[in-house]
């Protein structure tokens, strides 16, 4: 009989040797996985490396590795600053109206788009509400500013009719109302076709049975499409929330002007005018970019736990 040492490693062993058969009968599948993985792991683990600037002074001609260690300085620095605080409330601020006003409509607009009985002009209201997700802030920003800016077309018609111009972009106020529309005049169809997914895996035979009972169409979609998807729902939702530290660093940086600084250093933007725009300080500004992830991490876990908690699922099940 083989010692207890001895049975621990043929199991060992002979685990590795199925492990070996099972990776090369679906070779062709890691292989498939093989450039997604590598590409991960330079681009998303080999920087947090650069996390260790966040407790060091950083000298550009030693580099990120021999620059002199500093500890917690950099975050004493970080919660003496009173624009930090403020660029927190205004993020939350920002954020906190997206999720009320921007992440419903997706759903809205996913569950409208199912109700669309013809094929063609589903596929072609699909497009068109998709399509804006593929242009970038810049090009939205320069349509805009033709538009609404100062001298655009819109405030051109105005002054023509005898009215005063509209600081459509230039007024502090009406700052957050624009990044609502534009973000879902640009994202919505998009972010859609998730919900669209999750509506195609319904199962016909519960549509059928309501027909029966005699749903109409707005009940049906209501009392039966929507209850479906609120799995997928709430995944979403979670996600946002662990996002909710970031409010749009590309659409703020694009719609952002003098006017208008006093509400748009968002923690993005703070971070960015700290570290390229001042006297450049990349350990401060890592520290700030550490506690943005904790902050994200803690708004994560926190919307997870609570999902559970109500009976829904979080991202593990």
């Amino acid at each position: 009989m083989p010692s207890a040492k001895g049975r621990e490693a043929l199991k060992k062993e002979t685990w590795l040797r199925l492990l070996g058969r099972a990776v090369w009968k679906n070779r062709m599948v890691y292989l498939l996985l093989l450039p997604g993985l590598v590409w991960y792991f330079i681009f998303c683990y080999m920087p947090m490396g650069g996390l260790s600037l966040a407790f060091k002074a950083y000298k550009a001609n030693l580099g990120i590795w021999a620059s002199p260690w500093v500890g917690w300085q950099n975050y004493e620095f970080v919660f003496r600053d009173p624009a930090f605080f403020q660029s927190i409330a205004r993020t939350l601020t920002i954020n906190l109206g997206r999720m009320i006003f921007e992440f419903p409509f997706p759903i809205f607009l996913a569950l409208f788009l199912n109700e669309i009985r013809s094929a063609k002009y589903k596929k072609l209201a699909q497009t068109v509400c998709t399509f804006p997700h593929f242009l970038s802030w810049v090009v939205i920003a320069a349509v805009l500013q033709n538009f609404l800016g100062s001298d655009g077309m819109v405030n051109s018609l105005i002054s023509l009719a005898g009215g005063e111009p509209i600081g459509f972009l230039s007024t502090p106020s009406l700052f957050q109302p624009m990044l609502y529309l534009t973000s879902i005049w640009k994202t919505a169809g998009w972010n859609a076709i998730i919900y669209l997914a999750a509506i195609s895996g319904i199962d016909a035979e519960q549509y059928e049975a309501a027909e029966i009972d005699g749903c109409s169409r707005w009940q049906k979609m209501w009392r039966l499409t929507l209850p479906c998807i609120m799995p997928t729902v709430c995944v979403m939702f979670i996600l946002t929330m662990g996002n909710l530290m970031t409010a749009g660093f590309d659409q703020i940086f694009n719609l952002n002007n003098a006017a208008v600084n006093g509400v748009s250093e968002t923690l993005d933007m703070y971070i960015y005018r700290v570290t390229f725009q001042s006297s450049s300080d990349f350990g401060f500004s890592s520290a700030v970019s550490l506690l943005r992830s904790l902050m994200n991490l803690f708004f994560l876990v926190i919307a997870d736990r609570g999902s559970r908690l109500l009976g829904g699922n979080g991202l593990f099940g």
